[in-house]
């Protein structure tokens, strides 16, 4: 596999492409979560249980339906297939599923039970209570005969890869799921499997199994304290059923690959944990987007890894993002432009730091050969606020600005030292001859510029005081300007 540390710029131009925006079939057992949130401030008098004062509840799409959801969130195109009952929670399944892009045409009603739904009740991150409601007698023939008749015409069609999510609610039988990968194998396309159960059998054939360690210790029946043994219980699996890697879960410890001839770990990114649930739907989801954008194993499992670590940061079942996914990157990251951010990512940094109550302070400029007045200036700037972010002219608007000469330094050298400045937290440019519609973007708390101009003179000053925020004037260094030193230097 060799030994080559993850790329992280190869995985954000990954993300940023959506992943070449791909097309998954997602097949698999689907869940409606719902979950009530409130209060628990005493014992019910009546039995010793605790009494929730209800505050608010939510629909979310568990099982199948969260593995679509993440790979949307991705930016990737999906479709899914599954059972459904005919009743109101499926219709608020399929309406979560379409909202988020999801197609949503390959789900089979079944008027003969409920749709699967789970119940949690919660108080802070506490579970209080867990109530499910589904049918577990046998599906009808007539409904699988359906199931795979859908499967079958989604497949014909433009998909990249297959993921098959079983949740063991009877959906992937060994019909299925072997007709599925025969067909996904004849067309070249790879499938991802989220295991469950004792029977691997029904999965050989497909390209990754992806177990957490009790899901492989019970298919294996080798003690998962036991890693070294589990692995190459693992392995043997591989072999035998035509698999091509197991990706074995580990929690906190990450993951590790696992082929026929070698062995890859990818290690877990250090989160606090306030749920776990849907982690196992993020990572398929993200392998499998990753690996059809063709991403290494190591690109595989540090993406996957990263993920799965924003997810159990959130209580109940969650969806990872593109945004989201590229922030983690970035604060993973240590190479030189590692604060330098498109547009719209840095919008979603910039919420991340409002939600934490943070001040967010903005200025600009060319910052053509810095200089100790640029230094102070913005070490001045940062102390207005918590976070700072500089917006920099890209070098066609400082040619058009100051002429053809300018600028010395590009645009990118010019990046690289100031976000290696400590004051600074993020970089942007902009290729407008003014900042403005960056700072109606990012809507910053603190407009800061020279004392040099005026308030009147100020870009984006009325915008800014509009929304409550406001503007300084920062007095600048005497004798230090890029125009003395560009004419010091020519001579």
């Amino acid at each position: 596999m060799g030994t080559e540390m993850p790329d992280n710029g190869r995985i954000a131009e990954a993300l940023r492409t959506a992943f070449g925006r791909k097309r998954l079939l997602v097949i698999g057992d689907l869940i409606l979560d719902r979950y009530l949130w409130g209060d628990v401030r005493r014992i019910s008098p009546e039995a010793p249980v605790p009494v929730l004062h209800y505050r608010r509840e939510a629909e979310r799409a568990g099982g199948a339906g969260n593995v679509a959801l993440n790979i949307a969130g991705l930016g990737l195109e999906v479709a899914i297939a599954g059972f459904a009952g005919a009743d109101e929670a499926r219709d608020q399944l399929v309406g979560i599923l379409t909202q988020a892009d999801v197609d949503a045409a390959g789900i089979v009603t079944l008027a003969d039970r409920p749709t699967i739904t789970k119940t949690r009740i919660i108080t802070g991150h506490q579970h209080v209570l867990r109530v499910d409601a589904e049918e577990l007698g046998p599906i009808n023939r007539a409904h699988f005969d359906e199931l795979l008749e859908c499967s079958r015409q989604l497949l014909s069609g433009n998909v990249d890869g297959v993921v098959l999510s079983d949740y063991a609610k009877g959906v992937l039988n060994e019909e299925v799921c072997q007709t599925v990968i025969g067909l996904a194998r004849e067309k070249g396309i790879p499938v991802f499997v989220d295991p469950k159960g004792t029977d691997y059998d029904r999965y050989a054939n497909a390209t990754v199994l992806t177990p957490n360690l009790a899901e492989l210790q019970l298919a294996t029946g080798v003690d998962s304290r036991d890693t070294d043994a589990l692995v190459e219980a693992g392995r043997k699996m591989v072999v035998e059923l035509g698999i091509e890697y197991v990706v074995l879960t580990r929690g906190a410890d990450g993951m590790t690959l696992i082929s026929p001839d070698a062995t890859e770990h990818g290690s877990a990114v250090a989160r606090e944990v306030f749920d776990v649930t849907g982690a196992g739907d993020t990572v398929i989801a993200t392998l499998a987007a990753a690996q059809t954008a063709g991403l290494g194993w190591k690109d595989m499992l540090h993406v996957a890894n990263l993920a799965a670590g924003i997810v159990v940061g959130k209580v109940g079942t969650a969806a990872i993002d593109q945004t989201s996914l590229l922030q983690s990157i970035h604060a993973t990251s240590h190479g030189l432009m590692d604060s330098v951010y498109p547009l719209e990512e840095l919008c979603g940094l910039v919420q991340e730091w409002r939600d934490r109550g943070e001040q967010i302070v903005f200025t600009n400029g060319c910052f053509d050969i810095l200089h100790a007045g640029h230094v102070s200036y913005l070490q001045k700037a940062a102390q207005e606020g918590n976070r700072l972010i500089v917006a920099i002219n890209t070098d066609r608007s400082v040619r058009e600005l100051k002429g053809d000469s300018r600028p010395v330094t590009s645009q990118d050298d010019r990046a690289c030292v100031i976000a290696a400045l400590a004051p600074v937290d993020a970089v942007v440019f902009f290729d407008e001859t003014t900042p403005l519609k960056v700072i109606e973007t990012l809507r910053p708390d603190v407009l800061v510029k020279g004392g040099d101009y005026t308030r009147e003179q100020v870009v984006g000053a009325t915008e800014v005081e509009s929304c409550g925020g406001r503007v300084v004037l920062v007095p600048l260094v005497d004798g230090h300007s890029t125009s003395k030193l560009i004419k010091k230097i020519a001579g």
